[in-house]
């Protein structure tokens, strides 16, 4: 089953957030101020789905100064898309006046990124995934 676009549209190549994107694109910001491990990396929020890199990292933060350092769980990425989905989720729901509506699919595609040139190509695949929208499979306009 297709998934509505629900987030925007893109046009010449360009995607253009609606409100509701705006509201997704916001809460993928907002992740690092809950996961002190986590780095944002590109991201794409598409009519009817997003792409995003996640960069887990070790936070130097921690353990600075005279006391000792407190005791920080690092959550994983199931975690992190969870929390994604889940805040992105509940703003869309108070904005549109549908609490409890189910937004995401239930899983997601994870791949880990092994080295440079493999990171450049996905960085070039997410930032250029608008201007392929018009042959993308998760473009509703192509069912066939």
């Amino acid at each position: 089953m297709r998934r509505a676009a629900l987030f925007g549209e893109v046009i010449n190549g360009e995607m253009c957030l609606n409100e509701l994107g705006k509201i997704i694109h916001s809460a993928w910001m907002d992740l690092p101020n809950h996961y002190l491990f986590l780095e944002l990396g590109t991201f794409s929020v598409m009519p009817n789905h997003v792409h995003a890199v996640v960069i887990l990292t070790e936070d130097a933060r921690i353990g600075t100064g005279l006391r000792p350092a407190p005791t920080v769980h690092r959550h994983g990425l199931s975690e992190i898309v969870r929390a994604f989905k889940s805040f992105s989720g509940r703003r869309l729901n108070e904005y549109l006046g549908t609490p409890g509506h189910v937004v995401w699919q239930r899983n997601y595609y994870e791949r880990i990124i092994r080295d440079q040139e493999e990171w450049e190509r996905i960085n070039r695949y997410v930032d250029a995934n608008p201007v392929q929208w018009e042959k993308d499979k998760e473009n509703p306009l192509n069912i066939q």
